[in-house]
């Protein structure tokens, strides 16, 4: 479990993807790691969710797969049994937090208060979804969240953006940041992989100036 979390402090950078058709998991992820970013996100916000995972998951070894907006066990159990490494929420579920505590599968609940914060410590819990971090003050929130919960790390997402994921980055209290800049659905349903590969060669490159 502490080892697919370091792998995504290690990159930095989580893409976070909405697919409407599971065709088209497989060649984003293949432009995804074609860019240099090893893990996505793919959110429960479509019904194509399952299958996209599983298609990453069967095809695409070398990329590390979760599964984001799970607001349900019901949504945690499909995710994992689609091949899922990891699980984002993008509110607190002592529900969810437990089934997957309960099998060692690595959850970063969201939180967006010190309420929140303390709820997840009580679960043991070290690295948290901050969302939607823009709409709660970004930057200046992590540094006050960061004085009473030091040894909390945090994957800021919501409002994240090419332009200010380096102001993230540059808080020791930032894990990694979570962002779809760079995987934007129009660029996805209109095949346009090899933009999809530049923008997120382009955001490793910021993601390394940031954290030299």
């Amino acid at each position: 479990m502490q080892d697919i979390l370091e792998r995504l402090g290690r990159v930095g950078l989580v893409p976070v993807v909405k697919l409407d058709r599971a065709e088209d998991a497989t060649p984003l992820a293949e432009a995804l790691l074609a860019g240099g970013l090893p893990c996505a996100e793919i959110t429960f916000r479509t019904a194509a969710a399952p299958a996209a995972i599983k298609a990453i998951a069967d095809n695409c070894p070398d990329m590390l797969v979760g599964a984001g907006t799970v607001l349900t066990v019901a949504q945690a159990e499909q995710a994992i049994a689609s091949g899922a490494k990891f699980v984002v929420s993008p509110g607190f579920s002592a529900s969810v937090v437990d089934w997957c505590l309960a099998r060692e599968i690595p959850v970063l609940p969201g939180v967006a208060t010190p309420t929140d914060v303390m709820a997840a410590l009580e679960k043991g819990l070290k690295v948290l979804k901050f969302f939607p971090a823009e709409a709660y003050g970004g930057v200046n929130t992590l540094k006050a969240l960061s004085a009473p919960f030091g040894g909390i790390k945090y994957m800021p997402t919501g409002g994240v953006s090419a332009k200010n994921m380096a102001d993230y980055l540059a808080l020791p209290s930032v894990h990694a940041v979570g962002g779809s800049w760079m995987v934007e659905g129009k660029l996805i349903s209109s095949g346009n992989f090899a933009e999809i590969t530049r923008l997120a060669a382009e955001a490793v490159a910021l993601v390394k100036q940031a954290r030299p």
